[in-house]
């Protein structure tokens, strides 16, 4: 999923108005089936709640000021393409089994096939993450690729660093260093809950983002960022609020693109495809 550009490039204040006010009022409608619209009567309450004005979105009259209306607006995407698009693509183990079973079969990849971190009988091939990797690796078609950098990802200037970043990803398309793309994997097939370690792959998320957001205005490196996720129970039945805000950071430029489940089938060759043009590119210009 790209984000939607009416939603692009909006201030910082836009997004401290959204979060307060989803903060106040809820992610899902009563029951936890469905993602929250907020009404009109339940903004002016969230922004009462917490002591401030609401002036700058309602009007005296009870209309919608500019930001008010925009805000209302992207309410309604957020819930619609969560609620419509996103929560059918998200897959639970058995479906992810079947799917890389048969991708298996039908690639033959020469890559390793990483199992997840589980014990007995839900040890096994880590599905969503294999998924991703064998896509990768048939649309690059011998292209160098890195599908487990154990090390920080580096940009330098002149042989010498000029940004390392705080954390290890995922995947780096084609080195962790000066790297056109880079991955993370978030696939929690075997959780009973929403646990801190689920919210805690979110926020990982967005301090890369936010480190790649400042070497880009400072340093004019632009390196493609990509979130891919998976498990319909963790991320629907336990964790609306959790995609809600990856929609929020995606919006927010936070992330070039969220992959969801089963969306990687049709999604992914496209977006390799733009890599290797850039890699050709750099290639013939070095």
């Amino acid at each position: 999923m790209i984000p939607n550009k009416k939603f692009t490039n909006l201030s910082k204040d836009f997004w401290a108005n959204i979060r307060s006010i989803s903060q106040q009022t809820g992610y899902t409608i009563r029951g936890g089936s469905q993602i929250k619209i907020p009404t009109l009567a339940e903004i002016k309450n969230a922004i009462s709640n917490l002591k401030l004005s609401y002036s700058h979105l309602i009007n005296p009259d009870d209309s919608l000021a500019t930001l008010g209306t925009l805000i209302i607006d992207y309410y309604k995407y957020r819930a619609d393409i969560l609620n419509n698009k996103i929560e059918p693509m998200l897959m639970d183990s058995e479906e992810a089994k079947l799917l890389y079973e048969k991708l298996l079969k039908k690639y033959n990849p020469t890559i390793p096939q990483p199992y997840n971190k589980q014990k007995g009988e839900k040890k096994a091939p880590a599905y969503f993450t294999c998924i991703v990797n064998m896509i990768i690796e048939t649309c690059l078609n011998g292209i160098e690729c890195n599908y487990n950098p154990r090390e920080l990802t580096t940009i330098t200037k002149n042989d010498f660093p000029l940004r390392t970043l705080s954390r290890w990803v995922d995947g780096t398309f084609p080195t962790p260093v000066n790297p056109i793309a880079i991955w993370e994997i978030k696939e929690y097939y075997y959780t009973t809950t929403f646990g801190s370690r689920v919210a805690d792959g979110v926020y990982e998320t967005l301090l890369d983002g936010m480190e790649l957001e400042e070497l880009y205005e400072h340093e004019g490196v632009d390196i493609k960022h990509y979130l891919f996720i998976d498990s319909h129970y963790t991320w629907w039945e336990c964790g609306k609020a959790y995609l809600c805000r990856i929609i929020d950071m995606l919006h927010m430029g936070y992330v070039d693109e969220v992959i969801y489940g089963k969306e990687v089938i049709e999604r992914l060759p496209s977006i390799v495809k733009e890599w290797k043009k850039i890699y050709k590119k750099g290639k013939a210009i070095n």
